[in-house]
This record gives C-alpha cells, sequence and structure tokens, in this order.
C-alpha cells in the first residue's frame, strides 16, 4: 500500500482552482488566503497555491524567512493559508491582493495589477483539508514552499489541466465542483511527489519518512492492514531492523512510536467513516480494535478534541480558551 495515496483517500481533500492573475513589472501584492469568505466557509485548514505560468516573481512570509525566486512552472505553496508577500520586488509598498481582485468570466475571480513592465502569471486555488485529520502531513511541511514542477511531459500535462480548470471556473458546467477539487487534489499530489524527491537524509517528518528504506516499508505495512495487531517486533521482523532501531528510527522520523501512530492512523480512519458511512458507533469502535464504545469515545476525544457523535454530526470544531477545548 503506498501510504500518501491512502492518506489522501482517507482524508478526502476538497478545492478548486479559483484565482486567473495577471502582473506586469514593478509590482507588489500581500495576501492573506484566510480572508477569502469562501475559503473560510466551515472554518477549514486551508492549503493555497499559486502555479506560475509566465514570467518570474519572488515571494516571502509576511513575518518571517528568505524571499523564494519563482519561475515559469513552479508552484508555490502555502501550506497553512499563512500570510505572504507575492511580487517583482518586495521592497514596494503592497497592495492588498482583496482590493483587486474583481470577477471574472463565470465564477473565476480575475487580477490585473501593476506598472506595465514584464508580465507574470499566475493561476491560483486552494485544498481545503481538517488540520485534525491532516497533521501528521502538513507538519512535514515549511510554511511556504517553492516546488518546481520542471519542463518535462509531467508539467506539459500539469498545464493542461490548468488551463482546463481555469475554462471550468469560467464557465461551470454539470459536475464543475468535483472536477476542481480533483484538479486541486492533483496537483497537490504532484507537488508532494516532487517535494519529497528533493527531501535531503537529514530531513524529518511524515513525508521524509515515506522516502525512507525502512520507515516507508512499515507506515506501507500498517497502511496496508491497519485492522492487523501489528506489533514493533513483527513490523521489525518485516523490514530488516531490530525491534529497538525501528522504534528509535520511526520515532525519529514521525515524531511519535509505531503503535501510537498507528493508533492515531485509525482514528483517522473512523472520523472518515463516521463521517461518510452510516456504520454503527459500536462497530467502528470495535474495527479501530476498541473493547468498548466509552473507551473509543475517550479516544476519540483525546485525538480529535471532539465526541464521535458530535463529529459524525459536523459539529465546529471546540473553540479554545487558555488552552483548554471548551467542549464538555
Amino acid at each position: 500500500m503506498d501510504a500518501l495515496s491512502d492518506a489522501l483517500r482517507v482524508l478526502r481533500l476538497t478545492g478548486a482552482v479559483f484565482l486567473d492573475a495577471e502582473f506586469t513589472e514593478p509590482w507588489c501584492v500581500v495576501s492573506d488566503p484566510r480572508s477569502h469568505d469562501e475559503l473560510r466557509a466551515g472554518d477549514p485548514d486551508i492549503v493555497f497555491f499559486h502555479v506560475l505560468t509566465e514570467g518570474r516573481c519572488k515571494a516571502r512570509l509576511i513575518a518571517e524567512g528568505e524571499a523564494l525566486e519563482l519561475g515559469v512552472g513552479d508552484l508555490l505553496m502555502l501550506p497553512r493559508g499563512t500570510r505572504h508577500l507575492m511580487g517583482s520586488d518586495l521592497q514596494l509598498a503592497p497592495a492588498n491582493a482583496d482590493s483587486i481582485v474583481r470577477p471574472g468570466e463565470g465564477g473565476m475571480l480575475r487580477i490585473d495589477h501593476g506598472g506595465g513592465g514584464e508580465k507574470t502569471r499566475f493561476v491560483c486555488g486552494f485544498l481545503r483539508c481538517d488540520e485534525r485529520l491532516c497533521g501528521p502531513l502538513l507538519e512535514s511541511l515549511p510554511l511556504i514552499l517553492r516546488v518546481p514542477l520542471g519542463d518535462g511531459p509531467a508539467t506539459a500535462w500539469l498545464t493542461g489541466l490548468l488551463q482546463a480548470g481555469t475554462r471550468e471556473s469560467a464557465a461551470p458546467r454539470p459536475g464543475s465542483e468535483t472536477v476542481l477539487a480533483k484538479l486541486s487534489e492533483l496537483l497537490f499530489v504532484e507537488a508532494m511527489r516532487r517535494y519529497i524527491e528533493t527531501l535531503s537524509d537529514q530531513q524529518r517528518g511524515w513525508l521524509a519518512g515515506l522516502g525512507d528504506r525502512f520507515i516507508g516499508r512499515a507506515l506501507a505495512l500498517m497502511h496496508e492492514d491497519p485492522a492487523h495487531d501489528w506489533t514493533v517486533d513483527e513490523l521489525a521482523e518485516n523490514v530488516g531492523l531490530s525491534r529497538s532501531a525501528l522504534a528509535q528510527r520511526f520515532t525519529d522520523f514521525i515524531g511519535q512510536p509505531p503503535i501510537q501512530y498507528l493508533t492515531r492512523w485509525r482514528l483517522t480512519i473512523a472520523a472518515q467513516r463516521l463521517r461518510n458511512e452510516k456504520t454503527t458507533l459500536v462497530r467502528v469502535a470495535e474495527d479501530c480494535g476498541y473493547e468498548s464504545e466509552a473507551a473509543f469515545n475517550r479516544a476519540f476525544k483525546r485525538a480529535l478534541g471532539t465526541t464521535p457523535a458530535a463529529w459524525r454530526r459536523g459539529e465546529p470544531r471546540p473553540k479554545v480558551d487558555g488552552g483548554r477545548s471548551t467542549a464538555a
């Protein structure tokens, strides 16, 4: 089992391509993805992206960090929807992106901005997710990253999809919402694959673990059969390490021991089933390896901050007051 594919299957990310932007030098804008009413709907966590289709520019976070140089075929991703600057010159006084967005054709938004010089074009989109489910994946990513998609056949294919997505947003037809969501997910998956390829042997996190010979195999085994009563000994035997070596290596990469990771993944699967199936709580609890519904409820609330019943009803996540959840 491919752990990345399995995670994306369970997490069910949704999104769209929604903005076609053209800038001319000199220009600089500040963008706050979470300021968009559409993106805030349901209080989601937002993965925001720009794909540069023409020209070049720089980008950096508002709060900190060095500027990234972007060229044609680069994807700029903000895994937490963090405020950021983009422009030909980041020292210029930035225009607020919200103030220069205007309606385009159909449901597509449009930006035309700048001083009339060299042209830069972007197609922008987003993915909604719930960090309570996507935590290991999102925590593996920096707040801002440049992913070079390159100029090979795969990039031509993606560019064609982006153009199709722009047309789909401009002239919605039956099924458009699904098409745009799948397009955003395809871009995200390709970006993750390219990002994994750039990781060094010294980097850590869930995505780095996928590329490690031993941890990747352990993750694949647990994702292939999460209901199995895995032990560290059995995992170690399958991947070709001693028990202690696997436990230490897994914790170094993933940030938690193998069985703790497995428990959390089982609860993530349970959360997905509760939202998408009519299966009883008792059955879901049993499938996760819990002998009682009460024990399952406690573990679920500890991991996701809400009860299984509230999660199934789609109630908003509990607000936090002084570091403690306000949920009963």
